[in-house]
């Protein structure tokens, strides 16, 4: 995995609205310097990172880096009940033609 993904992934999900102006575009700017598209792994732990809700817009950078990936990433297995990035999971799950399927 590379060294931009890991610093990416060790920060943990995003912030949520309340997050502050400054952790907000500190973590967007941390994705724009992921080169796409991202690995199969990389695609994967990148689904850990999604927050409580849309993060001004940047949980849907972070959609859009996810979707370079080949194929539908490991981790997106269909989305968990109990999730605080359910609504993420879904969205990812439909984008990947899957969500008419039983999870």
């Amino acid at each position: 995995m590379r060294p931009e993904v890991q610093r990416f992934v060790a920060e943990g999900p995003l912030p949520g609205w309340d997050g502050s102006e400054a952790e907000i575009d500190r973590r967007y700017r941390q994705l724009k310097e992921i080169a796409r598209p991202v690995t199969a792994e990389e695609a994967a732990a990148l689904t850990a990172c999604f927050g409580p809700d849309d993060c001004y817009g940047v949980a849907w950078t972070l959609v859009h880096l996810v979707e370079t990936g080949p194929g539908p990433a490991p981790a997106v297995s269909g989305p968990g009940p109990d999730t605080a990035d359910n609504d993420w999971r879904h969205t990812l799950w439909a984008r990947w033609g899957k969500g008419d399927q039983p999870t």
